[in-house]
C-alpha cells in the first residue's frame, strides 16, 4: 500500500469513527449503603450511609454538598416563602375565573405546621478515614468541607449519620396523604448533590424537579412488621420475617440509578406481573372498593400493552423492574417508581415515560424542565392515543360504558386533524398571550409565576416536538427521539445536545429553531395577503405578522377537487424536509427570515381555486389562524 492510499484510508476510518461514534460527557458515581429504621408511631426515621463517591471530572473537590429536602417543610422555609409570595399573583383563566397563582397542593400549608408536623433532616456527622468532616447547613443544602481534597478520578468513602422527621404530606413526601397512604418517603435520605460539566447543583428545594448522581443502591429499611414496603429496585429478601420487637427489615437494591423511594402502609394491596422477559411491573394501592380493584388492576394491563409501543418509539427501558405506588400528591417520577394519588392512566403514561426522561436521560429539571415534562408530555399524549386505538375497549377492568366511550373516541379521533396534541397547543398559545410568558431556558425556580413555569415547562415543552414534526417531518422526529435516548442515556444532556441530534438526524439546520423557541418568547403568526390573477395562475402573496419565522405550507384546493401543496422552506435551515403522504407537493425557493412577505405561483389560474389555507396540518402554533384559510365562493 502506497503511502498516500494509507493516508486516504486512515482519514475515512477517522471520518466513520467520528459520525458513529456515540456523545461522551464525564459523570460522576455514587454508591449508597443505606440503614434506616422508621418508627412508626413517632414518624422519626434513623439510618446510616456509607458512600463511595467516585470523582470521574478533571477538578479537584474540596467540598461536597448535600441535599436535605425535608428541611423545607418547616415555617418561613424558602419553600413556604416562595409559595406564599407567588399566591399574592392573581391571574383569570381561560373561563374568566379569577384566581391566585399557587400551587393549590402547597398554598400556606407549611407556616401552619406544627413542631410535631414539620419536616426536617439532620446529619449529625460525617466521617471520612475516621475523621469528622465540618458540616455548615444552608436550609436545603448541606456543605461538607473537606479535610482532604477529592482529586480528579479518586474515589472517597463516606460515613454518615442522619436522622429525620416524616412531615406531614405538603408536596410529595410525607406521611397521611388524601388518600389515607401512611408515609410517602421521597427525598428522605441526605442526597449527594450533582457535580457536573457546570459545577454543583446546589439549588435550594423550593417545589420544583430532582438532579442526582447516577450509581448503586443498597438500601434496609426497617419498620413496624405490619407494614408492606414499595420501592425503587428489586426486593433482596421477600421472605424476611420479623424480629423479636416485631420489626422486620427490607432490602432493596437498584443498579445505575439516582434517586431512591418508598412508600408504606399496613394496608397496600400488591400487584404484579412479569411483562416481558427480565421485566416486572408492580403496582402498590390501598383498596376502597371493587371499581377501585379493578381500576388499579387496569393499570397493570395497560402497561403490558403500551411497553412494546413505548420501547420501540422511545427506546429500551433498562431496569428489571417498575412500580406503580399510590402515594403523594399527585404524581411524581422516581427511578424505577412514580408515586401517583389515583388510577388515572393518563398519569400512569405521563410518569412512566418520565423514567426515559427525568431516570434514564436526567436533564437536569432546574435548566431544562421543558426538556423532561414537556418530553413526557408530548411522549403521555402518544402513547395515550396508541393505547385507546389499540387495546383499551379489550380490557377485562372496564365497563361495557366505559368501552363505548373509547371506541367513540377513537372514532371521533379519526375524524380530527392529526395533531395528537390539542391540549399542549393550547396550553402553549394561552401562555404567549397572556403576557407573563418567560424563556423556557428560564431556571425553573426563578419564573415570575407558576402558570408561565407550567406552561413553559409542560405545553411549551411538548408543543416543541409537535412543531419539529412540521420542520422536520413526524416519522423523522421520531427518529430524532430514539436516537437522542440512545445517544445520551446515562449522560445528563442539555438543550444544545438534542438539538444537534436532531441536526443529524434530519440533515436540517435547527440552531435557529432552539434560539427562538427556548430562549426567547418570540411567537408565531402567519397570513395570507394578497392575491391575483397572474397569466394563467394566481399569484399568492403570504405574510409573516409574529417575529418567529418558519417554513411554511399553503394547501391549494381547486374546483375540481385536485390539491397542491406549496411548500416554502426557510433559508435558516439550509434545506428541506422530505414529503410527507401522498400529497402533491411543489417545492419553493426557501424563505429568507428577514422578508416579512413571500409571493409565489399556483399550477391553475385563480378562477380554478375553491381554497387556499396555510398550514393545514396544524402544527405550526399559530396564534391568530382566522386569516390562515380563504374559501373562495363559485
Amino acid at each position: 500500500m502506497n503511502k498516500k492510499l494509507s493516508l486516504f484510508v486512515i482519514a475515512i476510518i477517522i471520518f466513520v469513527s467520528g459520525v458513529s461514534a456515540q456523545a461522551d460527557r464525564w459523570q460522576q458515581r455514587i454508591d449508597y449503603k443505606i440503614n434506616a429504621a422508621l418508627d412508626v408511631a413517632t414518624n422519626i426515621v434513623k439510618g446510616t450511609e456509607d458512600i463511595v463517591y467516585t470523582n470521574n471530572s478533571t477538578d479537584t473537590l474540596r467540598k461536597v454538598y448535600f441535599h436535605l429536602y425535608w428541611n423545607a417543610f418547616q415555617p418561613n422555609s424558602s419553600m413556604d416563602l416562595r409559595s406564599r409570595e407567588l399566591g399574592k399573583n392573581t391571574m383569570t383563566n381561560r373561563r374568566g375565573d379569577v384566581m391566585k397563582d399557587w400551587d393549590a397542593r402547597v398554598t400556606d400549608r407549611i407556616q401552619k405546621l406544627t413542631p410535631a408536623e414539620i419536616g426536617y433532616q439532620r446529619v449529625s456527622q460525617i466521617l471520612i478515614a475516621g475523621k469528622a468532616q465540618k458540616l455548615i447547613e444552608h436550609e436545603t443544602i448541606l456543605e461538607v468541607q473537606l479535610t482532604n481534597p477529592i482529586a480528579p478520578k479518586t474515589s472517597a468513602k463516606l460515613s454518615l449519620v442522619f436522622e429525620a422527621q416524616v412531615p406531614k404530606q405538603i408536596r410529595r413526601s410525607g406521611r397521611d396523604n388524601a388518600e389515607g397512604v401512611r408515609f410517602s418517603m421521597s427525598q428522605w435520605y441526605p442526597k449527594i448533590v450533582e457535580y457536573d460539566y457546570q459545577g454543583w447543583s446546589t439549588n435550594p428545594y423550593i417545589a420544583r424537579e430532582f438532579y442526582g448522581v447516577w450509581g448503586n443502591f443498597d438500601v434496609s429499611l426497617q419498620l413496624a412488621k405490619n407494614y408492606t414496603v414499595a420501592a425503587t429496585g428489586v426486593l433482596q429478601n421477600p421472605n424476611a420475617v420479623a424480629n423479636a420487637q416485631g420489626l422486620k427489615t427490607w432490602n432493596f437494591k437498584g443498579n445505575n440509578i439516582h434517586d431512591f423511594v418508598w412508600a408504606a402502609d399496613d394496608q397496600f394491596k400488591h400487584l404484579s406481573k412479569e411483562v416481558r422477559k427480565g421485566l416486572t411491573i408492580h403496582v402498590y394501592y390501598k383498596e376502597k372498593d371493587a371499581k377501585s380493584d379493578s381500576a388499579w388492576s387496569n393499570i397493570l394491563y395497560a402497561a403490558e400493552k403500551v411497553l412494546p409501543y413505548i420501547e420501540k418509539n422511545f427506546g429500551a427501558y433498562p431496569y428489571p423492574q417498575y412500580s406503580f405506588i399510590q402515594g403523594g400528591d399527585g404524581g411524581m417520577e422516581y427511578a424505577m417508581a412514580t408515586l401517583i394519588k389515583g388510577p388515572s392512566l393518563g398519569t400512569v403514561f405521563h410518569e412512566w415515560m418520565h423514567n426515559w426522561y427525568q431516570q434514564v436521560l436526567g436533564s437536569n429539571e432546574s435548566l431544562f424542565a421543558w426538556i423532561d415534562e414537556g418530553f413526557a408530555t408530548f411522549a403521555e399524549s402518544k402513547v395515550s392515543r396508541w393505547y385507546d386505538a389499540n387495546a383499551a375497549a379489550q380490557s377485562p377492568f372496564i365497563s361495557e360504558r366505559a368501552k363505548a366511550q373509547v371506541l367513540a373516541s377513537v372514532e371521533k379521533a379519526k375524524l380530527d386533524l392529526p395533531l395528537t396534541q390539542a391540549g399542549s397547543y393550547a396550553g402553549y398559545m394561552a401562555l404567549a398571550k397572556s403576557g407573563l410568558e418567560e424563556p423556557a431556558s428560564t431556571h425553573a425556580d426563578h419564573f415570575n409565576t407558576n402558570y408561565a413555569y407550567s406552561n413553559a415547562a409542560y405545553s411549551k415543552g411538548a408543543t416543541l416536538l409537535g412543531l419539529l414534526g412540521y420542520v422536520i417531518g413526524d416519522s423523522v422526529r421520531d427518529a430524532v427521539l430514539l436516537n437522542y435516548y440512545n445517544t445520551w442515556k446515562f449522560k445528563h444532556p442539555n438543550a444544545n445536545d438534542f438539538f444537534r441530534v436532531a441536526e443529524k438526524t434530519s440533515g436540517i439546520q435547527l440552531q435557529w429553531l432552539k434560539e427562538y423557541w427556548v430562549n426567547s418568547t418570540k411567537t408565531i403568526d402567519y397570513g395570507l395577503n394578497d392575491i391575483q390573477a397572474g397569466n394563467n395562475t394566481a399569484i399568492m402573496s403570504i405574510q409573516r405578522l409574529g417575529k418567529l419565522p418558519m417554513p411554511i405550507e399553503v394547501l391549494i384546493t381547486y374546483k375540481d377537487g385536485t390539491t397542491e401543496l406549496h411548500y416554502m422552506p426557510l433559508d435558516l435551515m439550509l434545506g428541506a424536509k422530505g414529503a410527507e403522504g401522498s400529497v402533491n407537493r411543489i417545492v419553493h425557493k426557501s424563505w429568507q427570515w428577514v422578508a416579512p412577505t413571500y409571493t409565489f405561483e399556483t399550477s391553475k389560474p385563480l378562477s380554478a381555486l375553491k381554497s387556499i389555507e396555510i398550514d393545514p396540518s396544524y402544527r405550526m402554533p399559530d396564534l391568530n389562524r382566522s386569516n390562515n384559510k380563504l374559501e373562495i365562493p363559485n
